[in-house]
């Protein structure tokens, strides 16, 4: 072996982001305000700060382009922050690719994925606003985990609704969330009445992101010392999670290098945001950039929904947003990238997709199996099945490279570790794994108006 199969580029820890980039004033156009389930009408700042802490309140209507970082916040990423991007030799050598492949690796938070960097910050709100407890949903377990993990080093109650394919298949990440002292339960369960409901029209309903939605909302509702944590979707996670996309443009010009492809995984958009936010006016000013988003085939919310209104949970009681969905009544099959398993994207994704800034490609679960398994036999990392998404697309930019002799330079987001996914590369490696077609049924009917006009 002549060359290692990675190369590591670190940043000093003094060079650590101390603020997070706000995208919103630097779009042609901003997304559309939430709708209130009730009214029709945009939600009130009283609603929305019923929902969430004041402050995150603030955060998702601000127009400000730079929000400081608390120093309390500060602190805890400096427990793992800035994290390394690393140059993936052994995958384009593998390959013959003329591309050059890099990868931004959040794997390192202590708790396994880059959604820590917005948990930590929703914690520290909620303390210092003296909230009691943060309740939340979690599709295979990464925001549940990290959103425990923060509620234990700010000192905040956490109750996590697990969409309960998950709950059962996936039983390492439960055990770490309870480990960190939060309530974890499974959805749909016994322990609300949108639960209840679920569960008698189907008692082996799988679960879904927005009935777990759905279940954290009601129970918020119903307690005055609780407020929502969002692990996707919102304008201010994204915002938070821009500590990605912000460490990597300074760690690529420390080698002279600027992407020409922008790469991550897609549920409702956190990771992809993160990364490719800080780059977005440099697209909007001319640059030739390609965005790219990897979805599962299973729930193919921008390659196979609508850009339109629509509910963000089951039930329908919670904020109507214009973004791509394939609707709030469909429950996508159950596979083992739970957190790609959401019915629509986060409504700046969707905004981009909309606007052509933002391209799209959905894959079958063996697929992604495949390339996280290469992946990890060539280097030693072993992804999540959420980031083997983005290495599958990788794959496919770095192949159409070589065929056009193309030396470009892709750069990927490895959102999490595939540690406690090892159920899945066991059933993969012993050829059990099946790949899931979307409930064409449930589209379908998913396919119908919310009555909300456009």
């Amino acid at each position: 072996m002549k060359q290692a199969p990675l190369a590591r580029i670190d940043l000093p820890v003094d060079r650590i982001p101390d603020r997070w980039y706000n995208v919103l004033p630097d779009l042609p156009r901003a997304p559309d305000e939430l709708l209130d389930p009730k009214s029709g009408k945009p939600l009130s700042q009283d609603y929305l700060e019923r929902l969430l802490p004041r402050a995150l309140a603030a955060q998702e209507r601000s127009l400000e382009r730079w929000i400081s970082v608390p120093d309390e916040v500060a602190a805890g990423y400096r427990m793992w922050r800035p994290t390394p991007v690393y140059r993936a030799h052994a995958l384009e050598r593998e390959l013959d690719t003329p591309a050059e492949i890099y990868f931004k690796y959040e794997g390192e938070s202590p708790s396994g994925s880059h959604k820590l960097n917005s948990a930590l910050a929703q914690a520290y709100y909620a303390k210092q606003e003296g909230v009691r407890r943060l309740v939340t949903d979690t599709g295979a377990g990464q925001w549940g985990t990290a959103l425990a993990l923060a509620g234990a080093l700010m000192g905040i109650e956490v109750t996590v609704y697990m969409v309960r394919a998950s709950y059962h298949h996936k039983p390492g990440r439960r055990h770490l969330m309870e480990t960190f002292g939060a309530t974890v339960l499974p959805s749909p369960g016994e322990f609300t009445n949108v639960g209840r409901f679920f569960l008698n029209e189907d008692p082996d309903h799988p679960g879904s992101e927005a009935t777990a939605v759905s279940e954290a909302l009601e129970v918020v509702y119903s307690d005055p010392e609780s407020r929502f944590a969002m692990g996707a979707f919102a304008n201010h996670v994204l915002l938070h999670q821009t500590l990605i996309g912000l460490e990597a443009r300074e760690q690529l010009e420390l080698v002279d290098r600027e992407p020409d492809y922008l790469v991550a995984s897609l549920g409702c958009g956190s990771n992809m945001g993160g990364l490719a936010l800080p780059w977005v006016s440099d697209k909007l000013n001319g640059r030739d950039l390609t965005i790219l988003a990897a979805e599962p085939e299973a729930c193919p919310t921008l390659t196979g929904g609508e850009y339109r209104w629509d509910f963000a949970d089951a039930s329908g009681t919670g904020p109507l947003a214009r973004t791509y969905t394939l609707g709030h009544d469909f429950v996508p099959p159950p596979i083992h990238a739970g957190g790609l398993r959401y019915h629509g994207a986060a409504p700046l994704a969707g905004l981009l997709r909309a606007e052509g800034l933002l391209d799209a490609i959905a894959y079958p679960q063996n697929e992604v199996f495949k390339a996280g398994s290469l992946f990890a036999r060539l280097t030693g990392f072993l992804p999540a099945p959420e980031t083997a998404h983005a290495i599958r697309a990788v794959i496919d930019v770095a192949q159409e490279c070589k065929e056009q002799g193309r030396k470009a330079t892709i750069l990927f987001c490895y959102s999490g570790h595939g540690l406690l996914d090892l159920g899945a590369y066991g059933k993969f490696n012993a050829g059990e794994l099946q790949d899931v077609e979307t409930m064409a049924e449930s589209l379908k009917a998913a396919s119908s108006e919310t009555g909300v006009p456009a």
